[in-house]
């Protein structure tokens, strides 16, 4: 008789424990999960790329153009107009540069190896810390060269499939180019259908009110950031390319095309057009002093655009935090190449405004922020004041 109070006091105490131990258990279920979730969506987003590359370009495209066509709808041009004209003049852009572009960047890609040459013999008064790794690639090289000697047979030894590669990457590419402008003048000619769709999959006006308000919220700040940013992004290269041609570069229209779509890569994309400039500046000029010059105006340019010109426009509310930039690049370039690096910081705004809209998710878009790195260095000062008083 006397045992009964001592087990429903036992279960009783056990209770809060197994509560607490099946909590728990839920969390670590749940983080697995999501854990799951992500490396499938990862996985898909590599294996399907070629699906899921241009339609994400197409969006983005669409986003940039979005403001333009509802511009010109309010001065009574339908969407289907607009839309057909701003995609036929993206095409014709896209054409008209990659003919104009073409003959130069092939000129380089067949001059490389001379380009190496003469680099490396202006910069040879300063390469005796290499001298070690270039005679290793002479050695590399002669390892490679068919033998000279008499009664030796020569191979040749020719890569298979290189020319159906090609062409198989050319007709992927092509395909990728039509998807992207199709799916997009699509897009823009619907107006607000693709919009009315998503609300009409909620149920209670409640929800339908606030998926509307996300949706227009994320889509004019996102087409705010990506046509002001491209905007800029053109004004910078042509300023660069004016500049070298100023100086005597060769080609200067390469390398503003060049600063224009690697300003697309903060930090990376800069630093590399500053390299690439300064390299073709050394063996274009007589004097190193002169050659200098090219890549000091492009470091300036860069100086200015990055620190008055589109924190002055973008604005700060859009601003993202630097190192989460960097690890969106190296994700994005790893999973879709050099697409998916010009696309991670457009993606990256996206997740950002998305986030900003649902407390759930606004510690990773306060993570995502840069301007609250000052919140938290002001914090302790704070705590350490009220304290003192």
């Amino acid at each position: 008789m006397k045992a009964e109070p001592i087990a429903s006091g036992a279960s009783v105490a056990e209770s809060p424990d197994m509560r607490a131990e099946a909590r728990a258990d839920m969390r670590l279920m749940r983080s697995l999960v999501i854990g799951i979730f992500i490396l499938m969506t990862a996985a898909a987003l590599y294996f399907a790329r070629a699906f899921f590359m241009p339609v994400m370009l197409a969006f983005l495209l669409t986003l940039t153009l979005t403001p333009i066509v509802r511009f010109l709808r309010k001065r009574g041009i339908p969407e289907v107009v607009s839309a057909t004209l701003l995609v036929l003049l993206s095409i014709f852009v896209f054409a008209v540069a990659g003919y104009l572009l073409s003959g130069p960047v092939i000129d380089l890609i067949n001059n490389s190896y001379s380009i190496g040459q003469q680099l490396t013999e202006r910069l040879a008064p300063f390469r005796w810390p290499l001298e070690r790794v270039t005679d290793v690639a002479h050695q590399l090289e002669a390892l490679t060269e068919t033998s000279q000697e008499p009664g030796v047979q020569r191979v040749a030894v020719a890569p298979s499939g290189m020319l159906s590669s090609a062409a198989s990457n050319i007709l992927e590419a092509g395909t990728s180019i039509t998807i992207v402008f199709v799916l997009s003048l699509f897009l823009l000619a619907s107006g607000t259908l693709f919009y009315e769709k998503i609300v009409q999959s909620f149920t209670s006006m409640t929800q339908k009110k606030r998926a509307l308000r996300i949706v227009y919220d994320v889509e004019r700040e996102i087409s705010h950031y990506l046509l002001t940013v491209s905007v800029i992004n053109v004004s910078l290269g042509t300023v660069i390319g004016l500049g070298l041609w100023g100086l005597g570069m060769p080609n200067p229209l390469v390398w503003g095309a060049m600063a224009a779509l690697l300003n697309f890569l903060p930090y990376v994309g800069a630093l590399m057009t500053v390299l690439i400039v300064a390299i073709i500046a050394l063996i274009s000029f007589d004097t190193i002093a002169y050659a200098l010059l090219a890549p000091a105006f492009v470091v300036l340019c860069d100086i200015v655009e990055g620190q008055f010109v589109t924190p002055m426009v973008v604005g700060r509310r859009l601003e993202i935090n630097a190192v989460a930039i960097l690890i969106a690049i190296a994700f994005w370039s790893w999973l879709w190449g050099f697409v998916g690096a010009l696309m991670a910081v457009p993606l990256l705004v996206v997740i950002k405004v998305f986030c900003d809209h649902f407390e759930s998710l606004s510690p990773f878009g306060n993570f995502l922020a840069a301007q609250q790195s000052m919140a938290i260095e002001e914090e302790p000062a704070e705590n350490n004041h009220n304290q003192a008083a």
